[in-house]
């Protein structure tokens, strides 16, 4: 496995080095501070948009009386490691690593706390046989954390063990790898991972210029050994919040066969609240992507709703009813009357 270089509030001697104010160091302290090398070496200037997702900001410390778990993960989850939300699928925290801690993480209360290593095996072992025991359960996500955090043996024995359930039909990894330690991403592992279709990954891709050499190269060795790419945007302000950024990510990850599946609204997350969007401004964004470039770029744009309630998507299109008319605008905005019918008249 390919060794990674961290920069983070202790260790500040690279050429890519972020150096800390005590100011933000007191951040750091409650809010772990990690970027890899690749990652920080991306940073233009300070207050890019590379920055803005990965060195801390006196803003987290903001008192913004939210909650550090919103989605009510801990409440969903029948033994630790595991959220079951919806009937039929399942998420699988195995690592709480990651090689950036991104600060408008859902998961700002988990990722990086403690001793920073895996979960003991009997974690694994409990929500394994969960799922074993729920035969309803056809879906599992591995999250955490970053899953490809694991070494290559590690992550063969949870695949190959959730494999060997029948009733688990698909297996899917959410990772943030390719963007931020894409030599993690190597012929070995994905030879490793093919072995477990249907397979499917979902990525994190926030900005275009974490489109590049080395993050192609790895989306490239994942989609050519057979692995379906998605990826999931979140709407930051100052980082994404625009629709010509947006336009350019998104064409830019069809090149690279990821194919863009949810621009997400700012999880209500405590320390997060200086990322936050209006949800108008979400839905101009998707406004200004429908109809102007092709379908395929174009992601659904959700809500996780509070308390564990899930996603909801929104769209712009839809002005308003009345009985049988809608009111709709295409994407020219002309408005548009279009009439409901239900029943076909004789």
């Amino acid at each position: 496995m390919q060794t990674i270089k961290y920069i983070d509030s202790t260790c500040c001697n690279s050429s890519n080095a972020v150096v800390l104010s005590k100011e933000l160091q007191a951040v750091a302290s409650i809010y772990p501070f990690k970027v890899s090398n690749h990652y920080a070496g991306l940073i233009q200037e300070p207050g890019d948009a590379i920055w803005r997702q990965c060195v801390p900001d006196a803003r987290e410390l903001d008192d913004d009386l939210l909650d550090a778990d919103p989605l009510a993960e801990g409440l969903l989850s029948p033994t630790p490691g595991l959220i079951h939300r919806y009937p039929d699928r399942v998420v699988l925290l195995v690592s709480n690593r990651c090689p950036v801690y991104c600060r408008f993480c859902m998961r700002k209360r988990h990722v990086g706390a403690g001793h920073d290593l895996p979960p003991a095996i009997d974690q694994i072992d409990n929500a394994i046989k969960y799922i074993q025991s729920h035969s309803a359960v056809q879906d599992v996500i591995l999250s955490g954390g970053d899953p490809l955090m694991l070494d290559n043996a590690s992550l063969y024995m949870i695949l190959r063990r959730l494999r060997a359930i029948k009733h688990v039909k698909i297996i899917r990894i959410g990772t943030r790898i390719p963007v931020t330690f894409p030599e993690r991403v190597t012929p070995e592992l994905c030879d490793m991972l093919r072995r477990f279709h249907p397979l499917y990954i979902n990525t994190h891709f926030n900005h275009p210029t974490e489109i590049t050499a080395a993050s192609s190269k790895a989306c490239e060795l994942l989609a050519d050994a057979g692995i379906p790419l998605g990826n999931q945007t979140v709407l930051l302000r100052g980082v994404n919040d625009d629709a010509a950024v947006m336009r350019e990510l998104m064409l830019g990850l069809l090149e690279l066969r990821v194919r863009p599946y949810y621009i997400h609204q700012m999880d209500l997350i405590k320390g997060a609240a200086h990322f936050r969007t209006p949800v108008t401004q979400g839905l101009e964004i998707i406004r200004a992507l429908r109809g102007h470039i092709t379908g395929m770029a174009v992601p659904h744009y959700v809500i996780d709703l509070p308390n564990g309630k899930g996603k909801v998507a929104l769209i712009p299109d839809i002005i308003e009813r009345e009985g049988d008319l809608l009111f709709l605008m295409t994407y020219q905005g002309e408005r548009v009357t279009y009439r409901d019918i239900t029943a076909v008249r004789g």
